[in-house]
């Protein structure tokens, strides 16, 4: 698509917008008529038609096709005559032959039929040539519209005069057609009379036409010009006092009555600068490109204006001789693929005028770059008014919703055009239309990107997600809006649809929606006013929804429900766009000299994408059905004999069936019943693939864990990840958002996957052998998300396989790097390569011997603003450098592969790596940080869930079997409470972590920070307490079962400030306290345990002997 100019400066509009006031003023502010302002006593025109309005017919007869050409567009061929082999003149003279009974004078007065006429004047023709004359053939040539056109001089002068309060006539000398119409191919609404010789039975020079003329104007003789291109017709106009102006060309004629009249007809053309210096075209080749295409051989020089708007494809002004015309033109410089289509312009407009959409008259199309460098075409100045301030100042209420209902009634016509019979059935693809545009426009920002935009950000998260599910494929206009339309300047009459750049074949509410944009833009927006802080009801404007409706009820359509997400779409076009022109007026190839100012509009346009995506992110959840609510068993079905096999998972129990309407996008599903039959399915295919082989393997890993080769991969999990991947059980971590076209994963939401991680989470080595573990999850998507193809190939790819591991290099030993922006690390640009420096500690992973990358986060530029110091990069293990310290371990443990990869302590010394392994680009690091972190976070709390779920299924089995003061322990009141409670919590946690993940779907990342934040508190605590009860219950060595679980929730917190501090109150607490009877061993649902611990029960028995 292109990068074209929208949201013009309060003085910017089209070139082929013919405006009627100077200095940029731009239009009338009042468009059905004027008070009277002109000079000297005149107050009416008069014009005849043939040789004034529109080319007599001797000159039809005589001139050559070429010289017609800008009116036709017919092949250069000789003069009528000549081509007819008929002596130049016959048909002049047989005009005149016969004076006032002669068979043209007859013809105009109404006396003879057209068949008759053709039969005498044919005859007349070929005495006078002595030969046969095709008459048939001259009379098609002259009443057709390519030849019967008004002189656009003319047109402007009418329409200036009318401005200026006068009234304007037209007195001619006409004829019937065969289908028993006058001829008469003027808009007769220019004129306040109108007085036809075929009506009157009178033909001029007879002095009653120029007085039935007068009578009905109301005016004297003295009051009134006259303009004739015949002597006998002006002496009689004379003869009774009107003043009279003959006319040998129009342009010459028109300078005249501008003299008589003390005011200017032909304004210089609004808007109009000299050309640009960046933009000046070659005048010599065009000139003589325009005198092959119109065969003028002018006198003159060529006049060429350049239009001080225009900001993707330059728009220009010509005048060459009597033609006035504008060009526009692809830009130079280098230019992005498909952007800046003016051979697309022409094709459209030149199709749409076929089917009866009013568009400006293309003439030619010239793709040879060698004219003016670039592509170009022509098409005809077009005289009419564009209302620029959508308040429409000047006009009264009734007016202004004229205008806006002419606005709608002509969209619906562009929306309503034959595909197949325009011949546009290929002028775009179909279907997807708004799935292919938000594609589309986030490349476009991303080739045009200058610096990070939050909110763009979000959008470009957001607008996949939410895409309508049905569409209409139409012709769309691409940039309907009110200054995009030219107007009548008397009526609400549409003349004219402008500004076809970005057409296509799409969905029509993208353009019902654009052209609403305004109604949410304030009056004071740089650009273009808006509406936004005015009354829309006492200016008698419609509102963007009453706009709408009138658009539905116009195309016989239901208004549909998702109209904010068209808004927020559109705005974040608008923003695109303008963020293309900001970066080409850094290099001085915008077309527009304000250029440079709309590099701050960008992210004002993109907040209010924003706005609407979370308005339509709270329509979802208010419209999600409530008649039926979800609920669920809070009874646990575990019992001893099946815990190995039943980890605790709750029994869900629903009401409703799992009908589309609860497993939409945006649903928030509380229960795995509620998820989409194929999210259903792999959910039960989760549960059955842990029952069948996570579980039972439990042991066996456990023991590889503490076994002297804990540090190699055990071979039991590659032989699960296997067959996991055999199952279609992988990657299922990457969010929809992130993969829509599910490329590399399963393309859950993450309300969806949050169900999922909560079965994988009731084991510790469950997330490795489904391809869903920390921290390769977080880079590879990452990876999908910023990567470059060349990046994804090398890495995303055997990560994506299970063939690699990773790490993530961010925390530092001397500052606080939970905040990215304290990060102190160096990445310095030396030699073509970036050279890092930097110590790191606690990198999850980088101790496993299948890590072959590490995500580097530094600083490459300490004094660019906080949030853009940061970058990261893509650092290969085996770069020279790279000292793993020691692996840290948490009270003892390592964590050695097969949970986390071990945490390392690492320095980074004088590590060489070449600049494309950049992610994203310099500075993006804390952009990119933020958008790993989302997703994550759901993952971990979601996890703990999983462990508390079976903690508390553990604790219930023991208390169940457990002998206490002569009863089991499950009837005491101080137990039941405590199952009560954890249960009680769980559900808290869980509830709080899934709508978090609604929120993230809905809305986005930033709108959930706060519920990601609570999560990241609240499920930890959580998952302390729970755990901590299921301990003291277990009095035989529970404070060992407790230290595996703690073992289990310390490789997915990451260590934040308040959980760390209730892991270690609660392990100290566990180390300190308790009866410790039997030695680990005979623990009978013990796993491996660790011989420090075995040490510390040894020395913990000694202290109570």
């Amino acid at each position: 698509m292109c990068l074209r100019r929208l949201l013009q400066s309060a003085q910017l509009q089209w070139a082929w917008r013919a405006v009627f006031g100077k200095h940029g003023q731009g239009r009338h502010q009042g468009a059905w008529r004027w008070t009277h302002s002109g000079g000297g006593t005149y107050r009416a025109v008069i014009f005849d038609m043939g040789g004034v309005l529109i080319p007599s017919p001797g000159r039809v007869a005589a001139v050559t096709a070429p010289r017609l050409k800008l009116i036709s567009s017919a092949h250069e061929s000789p003069e009528w005559e000549v081509q007819n082999h008929i002596p130049s003149g016959t048909i002049l003279k047989a005009l005149i032959s016969g004076g006032e009974n002669g068979p043209w004078m007859k013809f105009m007065r109404a006396e003879i039929t057209t068949e008759d006429f053709l039969q005498e004047f044919g005859r007349l023709c070929s005495e006078i040539s002595k030969t046969s004359v095709p008459l048939d053939s001259f009379f098609s040539l002259l009443t057709s519209e390519r030849v019967a056109k008004p002189f656009p001089v003319m047109t402007e002068a009418i329409t200036q005069i009318r401005a200026k309060g006068l009234q304007t006539a037209v007195l001619s000398n006409n004829f019937y057609l065969p289908n028993g119409k006058s001829f008469l191919p003027l808009d007769r609404k220019q004129f306040d009379v109108v007085v036809e010789s075929c009506l009157e039975g009178v033909c001029k020079p007879d002095a009653r036409m120029y007085k039935l003329c007068l009578e009905r104007l109301g005016r004297q003789p003295s009051e009134s010009i006259f303009l004739d291109d015949l002597g006998p017709n002006l002496k009689a106009a004379a003869s009774l006092g009107i003043h009279t102006i003959k006319v040998h060309d129009p342009e010459t004629a028109v300078k005249e009555l501008e003299t008589l009249l003390g005011f200017p007809l032909r304004m210089a053309v609004p808007n109009t600068r000299p050309v640009r210096k960046t933009m000046e075209i070659p005048k010599d080749s065009l000139e003589k490109h325009l005198k092959g295409l119109l065969g003028t051989q002018a006198t003159g020089p060529l006049e060429l204006l350049q239009f001080d708007h225009g900001q993707s494809n330059p728009t220009y002004y010509i005048r060459l001789a009597k033609h006035q015309l504008v060009l526009r033109k692809k830009p130079p410089g280098t230019l992005l693929p498909s952007a800046h289509a003016v051979e697309r312009e022409f094709r459209i407009m030149k199709a749409l005028a076929n089917a009866g959409v009013p568009v400006p008259k293309v003439l030619d199309l010239c793709e040879d770059s060698r004219v003016i460098g670039t592509p170009f075409y022509l098409m005809e100045y077009c005289p009419g008014l564009i209302y620029k301030d959508p308040s429409l100042p000047g006009l009264e209420p009734s007016q202004r919703r004229a205008i806006y209902t002419a606005m709608n009634r002509v969209l619906c016509k562009i929306h309503s055009v034959d595909l197949k019979a325009a011949g546009l059935e290929d002028y775009g693809k179909h279907g997807d239309y708004v799935a292919r545009q938000v594609q589309t426009w986030i490349k476009q920002y991303r080739a045009s990107e200058t610096s990070t935009i939050p909110p763009m950000e979000r959008l470009i998260k957001w607008l996949p997600l939410h895409l309508p599910r049905q569409q209409q494929t139409t012709v769309v206009h691409g940039d309907f809006r009110l200054d995009n339309v030219l107007f009548h300047p008397e009526t609400a009459e549409v003349l004219a649809v402008l500004d076809w750049e970005l057409s296509t074949l799409g969905d029509p509410l993208a353009d019902v929606a654009h052209s609403c944009l305004a109604h949410y833009l304030p009056s004071s927006f740089p650009v273009q006013p808006g509406l936004s802080d005015s009354d829309l009801s006492e200016l008698g404007i419609p509102t963007a929804e009453e706009y709408f409706r009138m658009y539905c009820l116009h195309m016989g359509i239901r208004p549909t429900e998702n109209w904010n997400f068209y808004m927020a779409f559109s705005f974040f076009r608008i923003a695109t766009i303008l963020q293309g022109v900001y970066k080409r007026s850094l290099t001085g190839h915008a077309s527009s000299a304000t250029g440079e100012q709309t590099g701050k509009l960008t992210e004002f346009t993109s907040n209010l994408a924003w706005d609407f995506a979370v308005k339509e992110g709270f329509r979802v959840f208010k419209e999600m059905p409530a008649t039926k609510p979800l609920t669920r068993s809070h009874h646990t079905r575990a019992r001893p004999q099946s815990l190995p096999r039943t980890p605790g998972m709750r029994s869900y129990v629903t009401s409703t069936d799992s009908s589309p309407a609860h497993v939409s996008k945006g649903a928030l599903v509380f229960s795995p019943e509620g998820l989409s039959p194929p999210v259903r399915e792999l959910y039960q295919r989760l549960k059955q693939f842990m029952e069948r082989h996570v579980y039972p393997a439990e042991p066996e890993l456990q023991h590889h864990q503490t076994s002297a080769e804990k540090w190699t991969p055990s071979p039991l999990v590659e032989d699960l990840k296997e067959k996991a991947k055999a199952e279609g059980l992988w990657n299922l971590f990457l969010p929809v958002e992130t993969d829509p076209e599910k490329k590399y994963g399963a393309g859950l939401t993450n309300v969806e996957y949050a169900h999922l991680c909560e079965v994988m989470g009731t084991s510790l080595y469950a997330p490795e052998i489904f391809n869903c573990s920390a921290p390769d999850t977080g880079n590879m998507e990452l990876l999908v998300r910023y990567g470059t193809e060349e990046q994804k190939a090398r890495w995303l790819i055997p990560l994506l396989e299970g063939k690699a591991r990773s790490c993530f290099a961010m925390t530092e030993p001397q500052v606080a790097s939970s905040d990215a922006t304290n990060i102190e690390s160096s990445i310095q640009e030396e030699d073509g390569v970036y050279v890092i420096n930097g110590h790191k500690w606690w990198i999850s992973g980088i101790l496993d011997p299948r890590c072959q990358l590490c995500v580097f986060m530094g600083k490459t530029d300490p004094h660019a603003p906080r949030h853009q110091q940061q970058s990261m990069l893509l650092v290969p293990m085996d770069t020279p450098g790279i000292k793993i310290i020691r692996p840290l371990t948490v009270y003892g443990l390592e964590d050695a592969p097969g949970l986390s990869g071990g945490h390392g302590e690492v320095l980074f010394e004088q590590v060489c790596v070449p600049k494309e392994n950049m992610v994203l680009g310099p500075g993006r690091g804390f952009e990119i940080a933020q958008g790993r972190l989302g997703p994550g976070r759901i993952h971990h709390c979601m996890r703990l869930i999983g462990y508390s779920e079976r903690a508390l299924a553990l604790m219930k089995a023991r208390v169940k079997s457990r002998m206490a003061f002569g009863k089991p322990l499950v009837e005491q009141g101080t137990v039941q409470a405590d199952i009560a409670q954890s249960r009680v919590e769980i559900e808290q946690a869980q509830l709080l972590v899934l709508k978090a993940a609604h929120v993230m779907d809905v809305a986005g990342n930033k709108p959930a920070a706060l519920g990601i934040a609570m999560i990241k508190m609240v499920a930890p605590s959580m998952a302390c307490r729970v755990t901590d009860r299921a301990v003291q219950v277990s009095t035989d060595d529970g404070s060992l079962i407790r230290l595996n679980h703690l073992q289990q929730m310390q490789n997915s917190l990451s260590f934040s400030c308040p959980t760390s501090c209730k892991l270690i109150a609660a392990l100290c607490r566990t180390l300190t306290t308790g009866d410790f009877p039997f030695p680990p061993q005979k623990n009978p649902m013990r796993g491996s345990i660790p011989t420090f611990i075995l040490n510390m029960w040894k020395q913990k028995q000694r202290k109570v002997k």
